[in-house]
């Protein structure tokens, strides 16, 4: 039961941070983002919700498996990695679709690449698994710093 417990509070950490989401929008319930030049490339707004929804699942999945993976050396750094990549992704958003500010969203998006990949690399000496269960976050993340670029660029 507690191990449950603990991955229900990773989950509801993750589900906070989605959160930012319904505070800021994006799509098409938000006009300011319905009106900029999209690059070729972006997907459509439907895909989002779903994308984010497993990810979340990931990410709380990971570090529920990092705190009980076996004492290692690297492990409270390694967690407070993981706080780190989440505070960074709550705090895109609002700078992304609040302030509309797309070039600091952008500093602030390789700022979250940097922590989950630096992530990755000191996880995986503690826990494999945990690491690997955010790969995919990071190449979501990797596209999404991209396309956040092309909008700044876009959109002056």
């Amino acid at each position: 039961m507690e191990k449950l417990a603990t991955w229900i509070v990773f989950y509801l950490c993750t589900a906070v941070a989605s959160s930012a989401g319904f505070v800021f929008p994006l799509g098409d319930a938000n006009p300011w983002y319905a009106e900029l030049t999209d690059p070729w490339f972006a997907p459509p707004n439907w895909l989002f919700g779903p994308v984010w929804t497993i990810l979340y699942l990931l990410i709380a999945t990971s570090a529920y498996r990092l705190v009980y993976a076996n004492d290692h050396v690297q492990k409270p750094l390694a967690i407070a990695l993981w706080g780190l990549q989440l505070a960074l992704n709550v705090i895109w958003t609002p700078i992304f679709s609040g302030a509309q500010n797309l070039e600091i969203a952008f500093y602030y998006i390789i700022a979250l690449w940097l922590s989950i990949v630096s992530y990755i690399v000191l996880t995986w000496r503690v826990s494999p698994l945990a690491a690997a269960l955010v790969i995919p976050y990071s190449i979501w993340v990797t596209f999404a710093a991209i396309l956040n670029y092309n909008y700044w660029q876009l959109n002056p």
